[in-house]
């Protein structure tokens, strides 16, 4: 059962905490969490393209920051680890609940269900692709 001093959720709370500051002051990150934030930097084009086509009425210098810095470790997570899609969106909504707006889960919610949809299709299009 997932708790709040559970290690995996600490770790994604430094990871949006890290990508938080880094997205104001571009300083790279040291420490523990320098590796995993310099990979969601090095892929913040391909992750803030995703973000844009799920949330096209909210270009990215209008998403509230913390929704934004939950939004690209998320992307980030699904794009690149084995961690099922759904355990990745719900871990972003208790980070939204926890540290956004008021709106913010459920805009998080809807953003990344969207991402983790095209995601899916676009492995289940790559199989076929290779079956033939």
């Amino acid at each position: 059962m997932k708790t709040a001093q559970d290690p995996r959720h600490l770790k994604r709370v430094q990871q949006m905490q890290d990508l938080f500051a880094y997205d104001f002051s571009h300083i790279p990150v040291e420490g523990e969490q320098k590796t995993a934030v310099d990979a969601v930097v090095a892929d913040l084009p391909k992750i803030d393209a995703l973000i844009v086509g799920a949330a096209p009425a909210w270009p990215i210098g209008q998403i509230n920051k913390v929704d934004l810095a939950i939004l690209r470790i998320s992307v980030y997570e699904l794009l690149h680890s084995d961690t099922p899609p759904n355990v990745v969106i719900d871990e972003a909504i208790e980070l939204a609940k926890e540290y956004g707006a008021e709106h913010s889960p459920k805009f998080v919610n809807g953003v990344l269900a969207h991402i983790a949809e095209q995601i899916r299709a676009q492995q289940m299009h790559k199989e076929v692709k290779e079956k033939k």
